[in-house]
């Protein structure tokens, strides 16, 4: 990539054959603060395209991505019981029911009686989970981190400093 315009000194702007965040969301680059719906669209557009990207990579292809959420969830917030996965992943409780199923059916969690309703089972990842979301997560992230090693400095100090307000985003939702 060629290096920033000297006479404007910003980066340079995203190569012809490789969409830029103006061509994913449909609409014009905003030069400065925009507002919040066009951030929105813009960013809904980049993640939008992003995680295909790096789930096509993966080598492990029975690992769909609200496995992948389920796991992620457990990894985060277990054991939980089926009905606290459902509300942690906004998902229909039968739907987490079958989703814990095959969790279980492929060797990825444990279940096990909730000492406080023993009527009711608490789900937790098992080494074997673990050890399939660790290794997603070095696949997505090594992924990641080339194409961002690929981007110009300055891009690269933008998404640096853009960070903070993105894992802002996540724990306003969480």
């Amino acid at each position: 990539m060629a290096p920033s315009d000297t006479t404007t000194g910003h980066p340079p702007e995203p190569a012809p054959d490789r969409p830029g965040p103006a061509e994913l969301s449909g609409g014009p680059a905003a030069a400065g603060p925009a507002d919040p719906a066009e951030l929105a669209g813009r960013l809904r557009a980049v993640i939008q395209h992003l995680l295909p990207v790096l789930r096509g990579h993966s080598t492990h292809r029975e690992l769909t991505p609200s496995r992948t959420a389920a796991l992620a969830t457990l990894d985060a917030h277990g054991p939980l019981r089926v009905s606290e996965l459902a509300a942690r992943m906004n998902i229909a409780l039968s739907t987490a029911s079958r989703m814990v199923d095959l969790l279980d059916d492929r060797g990825w969690i444990a279940r096990r009686t909730d000492p406080v309703d023993q009527r009711a089972s608490l789900i937790s990842l098992n080494d074997a989970g673990r050890a399939l979301l660790r290794a997603v997560r070095r696949e997505t992230t090594g992924l990641l981190a080339e194409r961002i090693g690929r981007l110009h400095p300055d891009r690269q100090h933008l998404l640096h400093a853009a960070l903070p307000a993105l894992e802002e985003l996540v724990d306003d939702a969480g």
